[in-house]
């Protein structure tokens, strides 16, 4: 006899500097962070009921980030995609607060230089934004390319972990 496991979603959404964001679990892990008017958001239906319960260590986290005092988050996180987008959004994690990374780097640094451009559709379908720092890559010439949260997002990101961020206006 087989037994199914239906998941358990939950989510909440949390002030930031830059917009709300909505958190969900899967599980009690953390499974999704979106930004209003995200590329790739799923329905508002799939986040399951609204409860803020499973959220705490990541509102703590995200709050020292944003604070300037966390650097590197240490989450569990339920990363549901393809083994080559997984792959990619681990690499993502290994990119160090305040550096960036070529889509280019990223595939030779998974095995793959001729993969660069599967590397920005994987990046780009990354679904827990911010904590697995998708905002850190550039494009070859080092210029902001996408950002699922918007070219505006991306560079005040960029900015406020390279100690800049005065010098961006913001925008929510």
């Amino acid at each position: 006899m087989t037994t199914t496991h239906s998941a358990t979603r939950q989510h909440t959404v949390v002030d930031s500097p830059y917009g709300p964001l909505t958190l969900v679990a899967t599980d009690g892990v953390l499974a999704g962070l979106y930004m209003t008017g995200q590329r790739h958001r799923p329905p508002e239906e799939t986040f399951g009921a609204p409860d803020p319960r499973p959220f705490g260590p990541v509102t703590e986290q995200l709050d020292a980030y944003f604070a300037g005092g966390l650097r590197a988050f240490d989450l569990p996180l339920h990363l549901a995609g393809t083994p080559f987008q997984r792959s990619v959004w681990a690499e993502l994690t290994r990119i160090p607060y305040g550096e960036t990374r070529s889509y280019g780097e990223l595939a030779d640094l998974l095995g793959n230089p001729g993969a660069s451009r599967a590397v920005g559709l994987a990046n780009g379908k990354n679904p827990i934004g911010i904590i697995v720092p998708c905002h850190r890559v550039v494009g070859a010439s080092g210029g902001l390319t996408g950002y699922g949260g918007g070219l505006d997002r991306k560079q005040r990101l960029l900015a406020f972990e390279s100690g800049a961020e005065g010098d961006v206006p913001a925008l929510f």
